[in-house]
C-alpha cells in the first residue's frame, strides 16, 4: 500500500522543484524527504527520481504517481470538509491570500462580520500578488484565494481550483480636481467619452506592462488612439493614487480603493463602464468547507458594504 504522506512529499517536489524547498515548505530536513521519497520507491517497485546535477529530476512512473496523489488528497480534503459541515459551529483556522486593494478595503469589515458571526474561526491572511496565489493555494501554503480578471484579459481556468464570484469593481480614470492633469479646468474632464484622450500627453502610472491590469490600461489607451506616456510604472494601487491626487500623474483605478483613499481626486466613468470581476479560489475538494463558506460570504458582505457606501461619491456620469 502506497503511503498517502509520502505521496504528497512527491507531489510538493513536483511542484516546488527541490528537495530543499520541499523539506522548507514542510518543515523537515533535506535528508529526512530524501529517505521518505527512497521508502516511497520501494513501495512503489519502480524509480521514481534521477539525480541531475546536484538536483532530482522525476520519473514518467513519478508524474503518474503524483496525478493520483492529486486525486487522493483532494478526496481527503472532501472528507474533511464533510466532517465539519457536519458540527454546529464553525471553527478552526484559515489562511488567505489577497492582494493590496481587497486587504485595505474588504478585510477589515469582513474580519469584523465574521468575528460576528463565527468567534470560533481564527483567519490569517497574506499579501500577494494574483500571479502568486494560484501557486501557493495548489502548494497547500493558503487554503482560500482572492482573483481579479480584468476586461479582455480572461485568466486560464486551474485544475484543481474551483472558483467563486465576488462581484465586480468598476474602473475610472482618475485626475486631480486643480492643476494641468484634471484636462478640463478646475471641475476635471466633463464627458468621460473624451476623458481619455483629452489625457493623450499627460503623465501615466500603469500596472507593469507584462500584467493582465497592465495589459488592459494600454489597451484602452491604445483604442482611444494614444500610447500612453507611462513615467511610473508599478503595481501599488495605493501609489497610483497618490500620485494622481498629487498632479504627477493620472492613474486607472478601481472602485474599492474607497473615497477615503482618494482626497483631491476626481473619478470619472469611462466609456462601456469596465470593471475587473473579483472571485474567490479554493482547492476543488476544500469548495464547500464551512471555513471557506464563511470567509467567501463574509467578503461578499464586506464588497456590497463599501460599494454601498461610495456609490454617492463617485462621479456617476
Amino acid at each position: 500500500m502506497l503511503d498517502v504522506h509520502r505521496l504528497r512529499l512527491l507531489r510538493e517536489l513536483s511542484r516546488r522543484g527541490t528537495l530543499a524547498a520541499v523539506a522548507r515548505s514542510l518543515s523537515y530536513s533535506p535528508s529526512a524527504v530524501s529517505q521518505q521519497l527512497a521508502q516511497l520507491e520501494t513501495e512503489a517497485g519502480v524509480t521514481l527520481l534521477e539525480h541531475v546535477g546536484r538536483g532530482v529530476r522525476l520519473t514518467a512512473q513519478a508524474h503518474l504517481l503524483v496525478g493520483h496523489a492529486d486525486a487522493v488528497l483532494e478526496r481527503l480534503e472532501q472528507a474533511e470538509a464533510d466532517l465539519a459541515a457536519s458540527l454546529d459551529e464553525v471553527r478552526g483556522t484559515v489562511r488567505v491570500a489577497a492582494f493590496q486593494s481587497v486587504l485595505h478595503r474588504l478585510v477589515p469589515t469582513a474580519l469584523t462580520h465574521l468575528a460576528d458571526e463565527h468567534p470560533l474561526l481564527r483567519v490569517e491572511f497574506v499579501q500577494l500578488e494574483s500571479t502568486q496565489t494560484v501557486t501557493a493555494l495548489l502548494a497547500h501554503d493558503v487554503d482560500l484565494v482572492l482573483g481579479e480578471e480584468h476586461p479582455d484579459q480572461p485568466e486560464p481556468r486551474v485544475p484543481g481550483m474551483h472558483e467563486q464570484d465576488l462581484g465586480h469593481d468598476e474602473l475610472r480614470l482618475a485626475v486631480p480636481v486643480s492643476g494641468p492633469l484634471a484636462a478640463s479646468g478646475p471641475g476635471g474632464p466633463r464627458r468621460a467619452g473624451t476623458a481619455l484622450t483629452d489625457l493623450a500627453a499627460a503623465a501615466w502610472v500603469l500596472d507593469p506592462a507584462d500584467t493582465p491590469p497592465g495589459r488592459w490600461a494600454r489597451t484602452l489607451c491604445r483604442t482611444a488612439g494614444f500610447e500612453p506616456d507611462v513615467r511610473f510604472e508599478t503595481p501599488d494601487l495605493l501609489l497610483h493614487a497618490h500620485l494622481a491626487r498629487t498632479g504627477n500623474a493620472v492613474a486607472l483605478l478601481p472602485d474599492l480603493l474607497g473615497e477615503q483613499d482618494r482626497p483631491a481626486l476626481r473619478l470619472v466613468r469611462l466609456p462601456g463602464r469596465p470593471s475587473r470581476r473579483l472571485f474567490t479560489g479554493v482547492r476543488r475538494g476544500a469548495a464547500h468547507h464551512p471555513v471557506v463558506r464563511a470567509v467567501h460570504d463574509s467578503l461578499v458582505h464586506a464588497l456590497r458594504a463599501v460599494q454601498q457606501s461610495t456609490a454617492g461619491s463617485l462621479d456617476p456620469r
